[in-house]
């Protein structure tokens, strides 16, 4: 784990901590690369393999298909979201671990947020379909802001709810180098749970760094809660 920023009182724990969705609180993957290959073939193009679905997926629909499809992207969208309807929630898993780290955290009083960069009606389905909506205070999702992640928007609209501004009591735990920038972008602490799968620059370098969520929760059961306060 690296060493948190100077300021943060030793041993407190965050008062708010939002959380990245796909492959950081669900295995998604497999799900998302169906979806994408669906549309590839629907579209004359080329199939990706899984890793190089894995290395593009990071923007939301509405910043990265414009770059991949062009003036045709809004159909693109279309298919993709008509078919990804179809399977996500059948397929739908937690990751190991996920549902006992929320639920503690949750009863310690720290409040709880998504901000994830899938659609925000197919993410509040998942949460719901989960049984963990009663978890969070909010769960954002791509189109809920004004700009997706990386922006700072969503962090803020996420935030909104709980009175806590963005900044050094709130963690942003996400997988990727745009969950990283987003943290960074809104002034929070980017915490990098597993390897990012690519190397990070400068403005994505994480604050804190977590090979899995065990030892994510183990840093988490030693820090001292200050619950977080509804604003009046």
């Amino acid at each position: 784990m690296n060493a948190p920023p100077t300021g943060r009182s030793a041993g407190v724990a965050p008062r708010a901590i939002l959380f990245d969705w796909d492959n950081t609180l669900v295995d998604s993957w497999a799900t998302i690369h169906e979806a994408l290959n669906f549309l590839l073939r629907a579209m004359a193009r080329p199939e990706w393999s899984l890793a190089e679905t894995q290395a593009r997926v990071r923007l939301s629909l509405r910043e990265a298909f414009p770059l991949h499809f062009g003036a045709r992207w809004e159909e693109a969208r279309d298919i993709y979201l008509e078919h990804f309807r179809t399977i996500h929630l059948d397929r739908l898993q937690a990751l190991p671990g996920r549902d006992a780290l929320l639920r503690h955290l949750a009863g310690q009083g720290v409040y709880l947020g998504i901000v994830s960069n899938k659609t925000g009606e197919l993410l509040r389905r998942e949460v719901t379909r989960l049984g963990w909506s009663a978890l969070f205070g909010s769960i954002v999702g791509a189109g809920d802001a004004t700009a997706d992640k990386p922006a700072c928007e969503p962090v803020h609209l996420a935030l909104a709810p709980s009175g806590i501004a963005a900044g050094e009591e709130v963690w942003f735990v996400g997988d990727t180098d745009i969950d990283m920038e987003c943290a960074r972008n809104s002034g929070c602490i980017a915490v990098l749970l597993g390897d990012g799968g690519v190397e990070l620059s400068a403005r994505c370098a994480p604050h804190l760094s977590f090979a899995d969520d065990a030892s994510l929760f183990r840093a988490l059961q030693g820090l001292r809660f200050n619950p977080a306060r509804p604003s009046s």
